[in-house]
């Protein structure tokens, strides 16, 4: 069973795929990490994660021990992600590991923006896991603060929004709900609801 969750920035996704994976026994991927981990090797460079020719060059090259790297998760690389995965050259590199991840028996967890879109259209279970804007840079702005980062919550959420903006208008594989996927709204649910939520569509996908 292949299981595709999308959805913005800050909405839970990862915490739920990873939940999900754990309790079913599938490897998860975060396709989102892919992303950051191409941002940081520019960043690294000295690149413009803007810049198609740089970004691209880093993708088809990225090693993959970068996906463990610490700063994957920084301010900075999280914005530099949201740049380099706008770029269709950057996109179409990283999708042939995805699609052959998604594949792999017994089944796959994957978190990201267009899985259920693009990646993987033919997922058996297609999830849209989404939150508003100011519950999501709360969240984020919680998170830095707990890792000692210094963090200002009206930047955080201008940052969330721009974000949103770029996934949802760029022109290659933008950010949207699938027509068949079940949307789960994360706002006002902690993660143990939402999962007993995923899991009660999985079941039910499984039924058919």
């Amino acid at each position: 069973m292949i299981i595709a969750i999308d959805g913005p920035a800050g909405a839970g996704k990862g915490t739920l795929s990873k939940a999900l994976a754990k309790h079913l026994g599938y490897p998860h991927l975060d396709t989102g990490a892919l992303y950051r981990a191409t941002a940081l090797t520019v960043l690294r460079a000295g690149g413009d994660p803007e810049d198609p020719k740089i970004a691209e060059t880093a993708a088809r090259s990225l090693d993959t021990a970068v996906l463990d790297s610490p700063d994957l998760r920084t301010a900075e690389v999280g914005a530099a992600s949201s740049q380099v995965a706008a770029i269709p050259g950057v996109r179409a590199a990283l999708l042939d590991f995805q699609r052959g991840f998604a594949h792999r028996p017994p089944g796959a967890v994957l978190d990201g923006r267009d899985l259920g879109t693009v990646v993987v259209p033919e997922a058996d279970v297609k999830l849209f896991v989404t939150a508003s804007a100011a519950v999501r840079a709360g969240r984020r702005h919680q998170e830095l603060q707990e890792r000692g980062e210094p963090s200002i919550y009206a930047r955080v959420l201008a940052d969330i929004e721009a974000r949103d903006a770029r996934d949802a208008g760029r022109a290659d594989a933008p950010m949207r709900k699938a027509k068949d996927a079940v949307e789960i709204d994360t706002s006002d649910l902690s993660p143990s609801e939402v999962l007993a939520r995923a899991l009660a569509v999985i079941e039910a996908a499984g039924t058919e």
